[in-house]
């Protein structure tokens, strides 16, 4: 409990840190975004989406399938047994 209580307080100091404290013009969040919004991201970015597409439209094809195969049983949980009354 107390490592939980110690690790949230970092986070919490890191957030707060990251998001107040100066580096230069910017602080850290702050320079994330300027890097985020230049054009080589972006470049990058849109390859990404582009390669990976394909893949995750598969994956979003296999999960819903997954999900109707194991709701069409009436939610008993085994689509392989038929439920006891």
């Amino acid at each position: 409990m107390i490592r939980f209580i110690v690790i949230v307080v970092l986070v919490i100091a890191l957030a707060y840190c990251g998001a107040t404290v100066k580096l230069g013009r910017r602080t850290f969040f702050g320079h994330v975004r300027a890097i985020w919004a230049t054009e080589e991201v972006q470049d990058l970015k849109n390859g990404v989406e582009q390669k990976a597409g394909p893949t995750m439209d598969r994956v979003k094809r296999g999960v819903k399938k997954g999900y109707e195969a194991a709701t069409e049983d009436g939610g008993t949980g085994s689509a392989a047994t038929p439920a006891h009354k």
